[in-house]
């Protein structure tokens, strides 16, 4: 989008409506109202993954009000005797999860071999793996349902690792208004999946296993966590009226984005994440921390937009395009382009799923009109990422294998 566009500040942020209470049940805002649970801690790992874990739970404190979920990769018909190992490094309770095992504070909980698992309404779901050539990504399994059932009291941590699975689950993570964790590359035995990680931008910490340990003990009793609601601690600042008139006026000088008209209580939920960041419990102490750190609000800004998306989410959607839309657009002649508007584009992964469908379609008509498709965000960094057009393994999870070989070009790393 040109910066200097007059409209800018007018364009509602990505995936933030204004006052609506009309929402989608689906989205990660409404993933934020979740029933007053604890939080709970998905940790995922592979390669080098078991001495991270031990490094992380022995320096954990045993009274967190947290509860410890560890996934890690897993050959399919391999014993797995991470439980065993793990109960020596901590006296919480280490269990093998077993289906709809209910999920309980100050507990670590073990994935067994040769499944995938979930969280829904607070139970731990298990499923066969399939087989299948795909890349199997258990780790981004358990944090999308992570992200989709805590909301903010979601918590995902990315340690040593041999591939890019659990980045794509913590960017849900982030956007649902929960903590992203990454191993320091230094620390880790392998590197790519932290690594990997990182260079989503979605992570807020990145620290070695006894430090990420600290930093979890250190905002289990944060407000914005410890309260039973996300309600409960907005109370805490929503008096604080003078202070967000504050906090909208920093952003709009800084992005030309005005949030005076959007959801407060949604707003004031991604504040509130962010002071978690800092330890800070006034929000007057964070208007000030925003005054002496510009970055900070840009940070901020980030955070209010929501940058949940992939490729083909909604399948049925897509399927409507096909049968639907694309007919009635595509005949109005030859001479008549097609012109498509994606607003608030994010990273893009809509717009090319958009430009697929339609090229699959127009290769059975008679007539092929011109294609036209606009991509726009009020994110300059979504926008540079869509401009990029490169997508890690772990992005393309639901692009089948003829999509790959026809659309994508294969480079290090990713398409």
């Amino acid at each position: 989008m040109n910066p200097n566009q007059p409209s800018a500040q007018d364009l509602p942020p990505d995936g933030i409506e204004p006052d609506d209470e009309q929402q989608n049940d689906s989205s990660p805002e409404t993933a934020e109202q979740n029933d007053g649970r604890f939080p709970v801690v998905g940790i995922g790992a592979s390669a080098g993954g078991l001495d991270a874990f031990r490094q992380l739970l022995s320096h954990l404190p045993t009274d967190t009000g947290m509860a410890f979920v560890l996934i890690q990769h897993l050959a399919a018909n391999q014993k797995s005797l991470l439980r065993e190992i793990l109960a020596r490094e901590t006296e919480m309770p280490v269990v093998e999860v077993r289906d709809e095992m209910a999920v309980e504070p100050n507990c670590v909980y073990v994935i067994p071999p040769n499944t995938k698992m979930e969280i829904e309404q607070g139970l731990l779901k298990l499923t066969p793996r399939e087989k299948s050539r795909a890349r199997v990504m258990p780790v981004d399994t358990f944090f999308l349902s992570l992200a989709a059932d805590l909301g903010n009291k979601a918590i995902a941590v990315v340690l040593s690792g041999g591939d890019g699975d659990g980045s794509q689950g913590l960017e849900a993570v982030k956007d649902a208004g929960g903590i992203t964790f990454a191993q320091s590359e230094d620390s880790a035995q392998v590197s790519s999946m932290p690594h990997t990680a990182v260079a989503t931008g979605h992570v807020d910490f990145i620290l070695d296993p006894q430090a990420i340990a600290g930093e979890l003990a250190n905002i289990s009793r944060h407000p914005y966590l410890a309260s039973p609601t996300p309600e409960k601690a907005v109370d805490a600042i929503v008096e604080g009226e003078t202070a967000m008139q504050a906090i909208f006026s920093l952003l709009q000088a800084a992005t030309r984005v005005n949030f005076t008209q959007y959801k407060h209580a949604t707003l004031q939920r991604r504040i509130l994440r962010r002071m978690v960041l800092y330890k800070l419990e006034n929000i007057d102490d964070y208007v000030t921390y925003l005054r002496e750190h510009s970055a900070e609000v840009q940070a901020l800004y980030e955070d209010m937009l929501i940058h949940v998306t992939s490729f083909f989410r909604d399948p049925l959607a897509f399927e409507a395009l096909g049968t639907k839309v694309f007919p009635n657009i595509a005949n109005q002649g030859a001479d008549i382009p097609m012109r498509i508007w994606v607003a608030g584009c994010s990273t893009g992964e809509e717009a090319y799923s958009l430009a697929i469908c339609l090229l699959e379609y127009l290769d059975n008509q008679p007539i092929k009109p011109q294609m036209q498709i606009y991509a726009t965000d009020i994110s300059d960094r979504s926008i540079d990422t869509a401009r990029a057009g490169f997508y890690k393994h772990s992005v393309l999870a639901n692009v089948s294998p003829e999509r790959l070989q026809r659309f994508f070009v294969p480079v290090d790393d990713g398409y």
